[in-house]
């Protein structure tokens, strides 16, 4: 069978899964593929993981995007690994790249965010777009269509040590299941291969300026 991909969202979702969930990678990407199965094919999906390796509570974006490219996935276009980053230097820089070479891209943003203590290890995918930096008092430009954030940490005070002092295990645990179900989603996107457009993974690419310019810590 083919799709026509259209997408629309009658009404907000969110849908937490906790980490520790050993199944929880099968009904993460089939929310995810339900929700984007009927994007147009014109339109490019755009997957774009913040954060940086600096950090290792920041870090689940860029581990996130590097299990992603590594696997080169037909349907999606990674933004963010851990050998190029997408931080606060350079997210504007990497949107107004992605606004440029794509017609009207559908953004999935992935990032590290805090909360409440009993939140710790929730991967939750919801609609509408994130607020990268908000948990360490940054204003950045909001970003996605939908989003998938991982609660890694405690927030409410000293969000940069606590960030800082985030168990690597947690975080390369939460990337994994998360990169597999996007993964997995990516494998369903693809199967009618006769009926569909190929798609191939592609990193960002940043300037020279950018890769002289120093991290944001």
């Amino acid at each position: 069978m083919s799709y026509k991909r259209s997408f629309s969202i009658d009404q907000p979702f969110s849908h937490p899964f906790h980490v520790d969930d050993i199944a929880m990678e099968e009904p993460l990407s089939r929310l995810f593929f339900e929700k984007i199965k009927f994007l147009p094919l014109h339109r490019d999906m755009v997957i774009v993981c913040i954060g940086t390796d600096r950090s290792t509570g920041d870090a689940f974006g860029p581990l996130t995007g590097t299990m992603l490219a590594e696997n080169s996935p037909r349907s999606f276009h990674v933004y963010g690994t851990l050998q190029q980053p997408v931080h606060a230097l350079n997210l504007q820089e990497t949107m107004n790249h992605i606004l440029a070479n794509y017609q009207h891209p559908f953004l999935i943003a992935i990032d590290a965010s805090m909360g409440k203590a009993q939140n710790v290890g929730n991967i939750t995918f919801a609609s509408g777009p994130i607020q990268p930096g908000s948990a360490v008092k940054k204003t950045l430009p909001d970003i996605g269509n939908i989003h998938i954030t991982a609660t890694v940490n405690v927030g409410g005070m000293m969000e940069y040590f606590v960030l800082q002092n985030t168990r690597l295990n947690l975080v390369m645990k939460m990337a994994d299941r998360t990169s597999d179900a996007l993964l997995r989603a990516d494998r369903r996107l693809s199967r009618p291969a006769s009926h569909r457009t190929t798609r191939r993974s592609h990193t960002f690419q940043p300037s020279a300026h950018e890769m002289s310019a120093p991290s944001k810590e």
